[in-house]
């Protein structure tokens, strides 16, 4: 067993952090900027396997690695593949990334729960960026997050609160690990057998698209109206119980918080322009005096922060909602300021117009330009069917701004939305950027009037 964790791998940890997911920066950081601030044994077989925490601390910013320790030479097969979890081996033992071992996942369970769930089977998901992710007989499933923050994640936070207030659209919470400064992890029930909203906005699409006889997407099979109207109900229904957790914030400030986001568009559409070759702040100049115009936004209340198609999964059950941590590219403290509900709506109807256009991409066919017109008929359609599930929930009214303001301060969340995608399909997803392009000429020259 080792008495303490080896000082010669922690000179390897600024190589292995930049190969993380999981890791916010994009160079290896340098050695005298990394600093073990904790390191504990959380279990060992009392001879030579061994699994250890340890929270690492980078320019500020704190990082939980989970690592398990087998002898040098011992198969592991289950990192054939990841061989960027390895962090390296000293002593005749090496040591990786706990959460590919199944073994040492099923007895991460069993310490961040105290010994109240134990699992037979246990699976990493592979996709996130900012957590790991892992399956236990599919029932459980438990986010280690990995870029710690002081005080409550906000995932955790708003999932137990909406829990508290009533609202059945969230997975029952499990597991709650934390220790007096950091949330570590948390479990909740496994969603086994949904489909995520993308998945299903996409099988509505595709089936549009390759029937080329039907006029309107309510005659093509797999019509996602429906699933969109009730989706646009729970949406309301999880606004109305956020509002009945959290309390709103005070009109001054719910206005002041309308007025900065109105007053960073200017430079943010110059910006964009800059990128597209077009004034866009030019052509934007009625959309930005309407904006101006409206000095009472309606409400600001906690909301999703990062509300989307991928965000909302259905089971036979009916529609979840996932993953309250917020905009991840966003700090934290931005994240939980409260905002209009239609920071969450817009969410959605962005999504919907992204599902539509990303479907066109993937037929890669010579009548691609010719289906514009029935992707914008799929989009209207169903974001139509949204936006009244949700105004017609009976308790919602409340939450949203007078009627004289209310498509104003939709455009103006739409609007902020699309230059934040615009942005990071910039950075992330050049091949993508025709996406937000496409919105935000809509929305300048007049659109959004839902």
């Amino acid at each position: 067993m080792l008495d303490r964790f080896p000082e010669e791998l922690t000179k390897a940890l600024p190589k292995y952090l930049v190969a993380q997911r999981w890791y916010a920066g994009s160079e290896p950081p340098p050695s005298s900027a990394v600093q073990v601030s904790s390191s504990r044994r959380l279990w060992s077989d009392g001879a030579d396997h061994e699994m250890w925490q340890l929270l690492v601390g980078v320019a500020g910013e704190c990082y939980q690695l989970v690592l398990g320790v087998r002898p040098a030479g011992e198969t592991a097969d289950f990192l054939h593949g990841h061989e960027s979890s390895v962090l390296g081996s000293t002593d005749g033992v090496f040591v990786y990334d706990a959460a590919w071992d199944s073994e040492l996942a099923k007895i991460l369970l069993e310490v961040a729960s105290g010994g109240r769930e134990k699992a037979g089977r246990s699976r990493p998901m592979s996709a996130e960026q900012s957590n790991t992710s892992i399956v236990y007989d599919d029932r459980l499933i438990l986010k280690l997050f990995r870029h710690l923050r002081p005080g409550r994640n906000p995932d955790v936070e708003v999932t137990s609160a909406l829990v508290g207030a009533g609202f059945a659209h969230v997975a029952t919470p499990l597991v709650d690990w934390h220790d007096d400064t950091y949330d570590l992890a948390f479990g909740q029930q496994f969603l086994s057998g949904g489909a995520d909203g993308w998945a299903l906005a996409l099988t509505s699409l595709r089936n549009l698209y390759s029937s080329p006889s039907v006029e309107t997407p309510g005659e093509a099979g797999g019509d996602f109206a429906a699933e969109a109207e009730r989706l646009g109900r729970v949406t309301a229904e999880m606004h109305v119980a956020l509002h009945r957790a959290f309390g709103a914030a005070s009109k001054d400030d719910a206005a002041s918080g309308w007025r900065r986001l109105v007053e960073g568009l200017p430079s943010r559409l110059a910006r964009a322009g800059g990128h597209l070759d077009r004034d866009l702040l030019a052509a934007s100049g009625p959309l930005l005096e309407r904006l101006a115009a409206v000095t009472d936004p309606g409400p600001a209340i906690r909301v999703h922060g990062d509300y989307h198609l991928g965000q909302v999964m259905r089971t036979d059950l009916g529609w979840y909602v996932l993953d309250f941590e917020g905009e991840p590219t966003k700090p934290v403290e931005e994240r939980i300021v409260p905002a209009s509900v239609f920071k969450d709506v817009t969410g959605m109807l962005r999504s919907l117009h992204y599902a539509s256009r990303r479907a066109l991409v993937e037929r890669a066919v010579a009548d691609w330009a010719d289906m514009v017109s029935t992707a914008r008929m799929w989009e209207a359609h169903n974001r139509q069917a949204f936006l009244e599930g949700y105004r017609r929930h009976d308790e919602v009214a409340p939450l949203l701004p007078d009627a004289q303001a209310s498509a104003a301060v939709m455009s103006g969340y739409e609007l902020d939305k699309c230059l934040y995608e615009l942005e990071y399909e910039l950075s992330h997803r050049p091949e993508w950027v025709a996406i937000p392009v496409d919105a935000l000429e809509w929305l300048v020259e007049g659109g959004a009037d839902d």
